[in-house]
């Protein structure tokens, strides 16, 4: 069995150290890789009974895979459940400019359910990369194919996506430099926040009419490798859409796998013993 190890941010961003934690195993189990737009229904689409002799209703996760990333697409929100990469220092090189690139609707995705360029029109927040345009200068395809509106939520703009968020992101690459292999999931979360005695999820929609759902944080969820080494490395971060001062240290955003887990309704890396 592998070891698990955790990392974490040193002070600030940029600094990293290494520590020995135990987690509760899980056994992996295997998975077929779903194939490019796989529409995934009810475990093993068993509808042949009488409560869905019409049809399944849902919910339905869009799969998609692209040159860079693959990502599962939340239809009610309109947001990526979730993005993953994997980043190598051979992988990230390469030219590619982002600034001929744009964002673009992704035509894959249902109309009804599908994100608009017009719902980000003044909407006061920015268009936020869950896989990075930085991550995917290979070439002009890779590129663009992190500009789709599937990969993109609604971010606060000064102070976060352009400044922690961005520095968090290079955290991510900077692994490569320590690491033979990077494997990053990202998304959006909406966490309740205490008013008086009760809880509540409360985030905006924009658009008009409202459309796409302003996520409360989003998350990072990181898996390192050194070939010559049997341990992985793992760190799990969420990290509140708002202004967040640079000084700020990552450790303060880290928690537990299990919590970003439980928040979002996955399961970050089961096949690692």
């Amino acid at each position: 069995m592998h070891r698990i190890i955790t990392f974490v941010a040193g002070t600030v961003l940029g600094g990293g150290v290494i520590y020995a934690v135990s987690r509760t195993g899980k056994q992996p189990t295997a998975v077929p890789a779903p194939m490019q737009f796989e529409r995934r229904a009810v475990p093993g689409d068993n509808t042949d009974n009488e409560f869905l002799k019409h049809g399944y209703p849902g919910p339905v996760s869009d799969f998609m895979l692209r040159s860079r990333y693959a990502a599962s697409y939340n239809r009610a929100l309109r947001n990526p459940n979730w993005v993953a990469e994997h980043l190598t220092r051979d992988n990230l090189k390469g030219t590619a400019d982002r600034a001929n690139s744009e964002f673009k609707e992704d035509k894959d995705i249902p109309p009804m359910f599908r994100a608009l360029l017009k719902d980000y029109y003044r909407s006061g927040f920015d268009r936020g990369h869950m896989c990075p345009a930085a991550d995917a200068k290979k070439d002009t395809e890779s590129m663009n194919d992190t500009f789709f509106l599937s990969n993109i939520a609604p971010q606060v703009g000064k102070g976060f996506n352009r400044n922690y968020w961005a520095s968090l992101e290079t955290f991510v690459r900077d692994l490569t430099k320590s690491f033979d292999d990077v494997y990053c999931i990202s998304g959006p979360l909406y966490l309740p926040e205490k008013q008086g005695d009760k809880w509540f999820v409360n985030y905006e929609v924009i658009g008009d009419p409202p459309n796409v759902a302003v996520p409360t944080h989003f998350f990072k969820v990181i898996l390192a490798k050194r070939n010559n080494e049997p341990a992985f490395a793992i760190g799990a971060f969420a990290l509140p859409n708002k202004e967040i001062d640079n000084s700020a240290p990552l450790t303060s955003f880290s928690l537990p796998i299990e919590s970003i887990e439980k928040a979002a309704g996955l399961t970050f890396f089961d096949k690692v013993e």
